[in-house]
């Protein structure tokens, strides 16, 4: 089993193709080397391999969060989870049920929502669309700062507010302010839920 996510940045004509360009590289760079795991086409597209497929839901956390607080832009992304049958050098070439799921959730279900899911589990695939239909309300309402620390909160997790504060050069109090307007807390909730349940599934 794997997970392979499939994305475009929303609104990207509109946006300096060297900015997005530049945020969207330097945060999949953090989960392994082009084109083997990642690789950008289309201009404004891009698949990313995660391995460890109950993982897939905090690399999209990560990815929209660091665009959000980079550059202010988003991203929609579908999730797909399955099996890999053939791999290539380049991803965008290797194939299996977890790429056909990746573009069904893309092409299918990101007309209503910008983050959506597609597994080989329908129980699971209804559970999490719904859970993540609710998350983007907040998710979607990301200012810059607010994506900041969400983002600095995931990447450092075990971090304090005082440190996090420290690093940042704000107030312990800011830091708490954004990290509930971000909705931190229950979106690493659904995110640990996401983990449970795709494990149990492959465990089986």
């Amino acid at each position: 089993m794997t997970s392979i996510l499939t994305g475009d940045i929303i609104n990207s004509r509109k946006k300096k193709d060297a900015f997005w360009l530049e945020a969207l590289k330097k945060t999949l760079k953090t989960f392994g080397e082009s084109p083997e795991n990642w690789q950008v086409y289309r201009g404004d597209s891009f698949q990313l391999e995660i391995k460890n497929s109950e993982e897939a839901l905090f690399a999209t956390l990560k990815i929209k969060s660091h665009l959000k607080k980079a550059e202010n832009i988003d991203v929609r992304i579908g999730i797909g989870i399955g099996k890999k049958e053939y791999k290539n050098a380049h991803i965008t070439e290797s194939n299996g049920e977890a790429f056909i799921n990746s573009g069904f959730a893309f092409d299918n279900y990101l007309k209503k929502q910008n983050l959506a899911i597609k597994t080989p589990w329908q129980d699971v695939d209804e559970e999490l669309n719904i859970a993540l239909d609710l998350a983007l309300l907040t998710i979607d309402s990301w200012t810059q700062n607010s994506a900041e620390v969400f983002n600095f909160s995931l990447e450092k997790e075990d971090a304090t507010q005082k440190e996090i504060a420290d690093i940042l050069g704000i107030t312990q109090g800011r830091v708490s302010e954004r990290q509930k307007r971000a909705g931190f807390e229950p979106i690493m909730k659904l995110e640990k839920r996401f983990r449970k349940l795709i494990q149990q599934k492959i465990n089986q």
